[in-house]
């Protein structure tokens, strides 16, 4: 069955405006469904599509939200904004017996690293000691499969691994990487730049995903959702290097752990994903949605992200802190004459 089966669907999106969320905001209002966004307030970057109807509440104000509301059901609630088992809780509280499906995005973060199994499926164990943002997911999707068992709540889980849109550089330190390629620095890729990533973009992301929403296949059911372009860090590096108007950059190979030991923060999430090899086989999810066929190469979006940078001095900010790092990393690691 297509996608229409959104059509006159009534669907709420906790967020909705955000990097993912946008893109299958403007897709569910494109397909016919009856779109509800509820949040704090719509993004200057990322509006709410012309059609959707935006109920402005804080998710995390539970009285709030119930007279938001007001008692409305849904045939699907997506929650964009949920991090950790008390919002889950909070959502099954909320919407059980409400809602048709109930849609929770979680992490491809949340697989063992390095993973044993590649392309990734989604029965590979959930174990991420190095990060806390994952080992938060694991613990949401517990609770929701115990809801599910118990309650017969209506649960989808979805895993996104890296899903950018045009505001989003790709690398931890974001446009500060970019100007350091432009003026001529050198640039810091975690490890020896050979792990293989994969990256996807937010439209693509919301062709499989909007697919899932009122499926009844889809009950009950966890998928990853990704692109199926793959390529090593230093690829992805030179790609947007060349978006960029740079012809090669000055790229220097540093250690996870090393970038660890400098910044905690920047280590757990090189070595709880990043440093990681990450294919997956996304099979399952095109069985329930044959349609979702990534079209978007990286070379394509690496242009968008600079073109939109480019086009608002203010947006190409320097992070003062990770430059600096970055110098001495560089400094430290820079392959010496023999």
């Amino acid at each position: 069955m297509s996608s229409s089966r959104l059509r006159g669907r009534k669907v709420l999106f906790i967020g909705g405006t955000g990097r993912i969320s946008s893109a299958c905001s403007r897709r569910a209002v494109e397909l016919g469904a009856d779109l509800h966004l509820l949040n704090r307030g719509v993004s200057s970057a990322r509006p709410a599509p012309e059609g959707a109807t935006v109920i402005a509440a804080d998710i995390h104000d539970t009285d709030g939200v119930r007279a938001a509301l007001k008692g409305q059901e849904f045939d699907v609630v997506v929650d964009f904004l949920g991090f950790t088992p008390e919002h889950v809780a909070r959502d099954v509280e909320l919407f059980g017996g409400r809602t048709g499906q109930y849609v929770f995005i979680s992490s491809a973060s949340v697989y063992r690293k390095p993973s044993t199994c590649l392309p990734v499926v989604e029965s590979v164990p959930l174990e991420n000691p190095y990060s806390a943002y994952a080992r938060d997911k694991i613990a949401c999707e517990e609770l929701l499969a115990r809801a599910h068992h118990a309650e017969r709540f209506p649960v989808t889980v979805v895993r996104p691994s890296h899903t950018y849109d045009r505001t989003a550089v790709p690398f931890d330190g974001g446009w500060t990487v970019v100007e350091r390629m432009r003026r001529g620095k050198e640039v810091l890729v975690h490890g020896d730049g050979t792990s293989l990533w994969t990256l996807t973009h937010h439209t693509d992301f919301a062709v499989g995903f909007t697919g899932l929403l009122g499926h009844p296949e889809a009950l009950g059911e966890t998928f990853h959702l990704t692109g199926d372009e793959v390529l090593s860090w230093d690829q992805i590096y030179r790609t947007v290097a060349g978006a960029a108007g740079v012809e090669e950059p000055r790229l220097v190979h540093v250690p996870s752990d090393a970038i660890a030991a400098y910044d905690a923060r920047w280590g757990e999430e090189l070595l709880g994903d990043k440093a990681h090899t990450m294919v997956f086989d996304n099979s399952k999810v095109r069985r329930v949605v044959p349609e979702f066929t990534p079209s978007v190469p990286f070379s394509h979006g690496a242009r968008e992200i600079v073109e939109w940078f480019d086009a608002d001095p203010a947006r190409r900010t320097v992070h003062e802190r990770l430059d600096a790092l970055m110098d001495r990393l560089t400094d430290t690691h820079r392959p010496r004459p023999s």
